[in-house]
């Protein structure tokens, strides 16, 4: 049974610490490059490097988020406020991201394929269905959509002088 994590219950626990960090490097690996196929042979090194920069950038959003969720959990297991808004920021920046991401790989696309879905491969749909998946998620969350909200949504007192 997972350890109480009042800011990040259930179906986003569930969501955020273990399928969302799981797509990130290998499915990007083996969708660019298969399983047991080397790389073609005449590919620039500069296009080389760029894929494995890649390939570490999505690892290192799936190990900061896998981990740092897991410590904001551990660490303020009796704060669920302190939690949802350490939370909040870091669900607000990959929900920044997921949108340039969205309009990065839609403006990247080739004209006659970019609203086409039907002649999308894995790629395309993982940078743009997926990532629209991941940014309506996030949106529930701070919604408050399925669990209680500590933070976001509550009312704010001000402070006297």
């Amino acid at each position: 049974m997972p350890k109480p994590f009042p800011a990040l219950p259930g179906f986003y626990y569930y969501f955020f610490l273990y399928l969302e960090p799981r797509p990130g490097a290998a499915w990007f690996y083996h969708e660019l490059v298969p399983s047991g196929t080397p790389a073609p042979e005449g590919i620039p090194d500069r296009t080389v490097a760029a894929v494995w920069q890649l390939v570490n950038a999505y690892m290192l959003l799936a190990l900061l988020q896998s981990f740092g969720f897991r410590a904001i959990r551990d660490t303020l297991a009796n704060n669920p406020a302190a939690q949802e808004r350490i939370l909040g920021a870091i669900m607000m920046c990959l929900a920044i991201a997921d949108a340039t991401h969205v309009a990065a790989s839609l403006f990247s696309a080739p004209a006659d394929i970019r609203f086409d879905i039907t002649r999308w491969n894995g790629m395309s749909h993982g940078n743009v269905t997926f990532v629209i998946i991941l940014c309506l998620v996030r949106l529930a969350w701070f919604a408050g959509i399925g669990r209680t909200r500590f933070y976001f949504g509550q009312p704010t007192t001000k402070k006297t002088a």
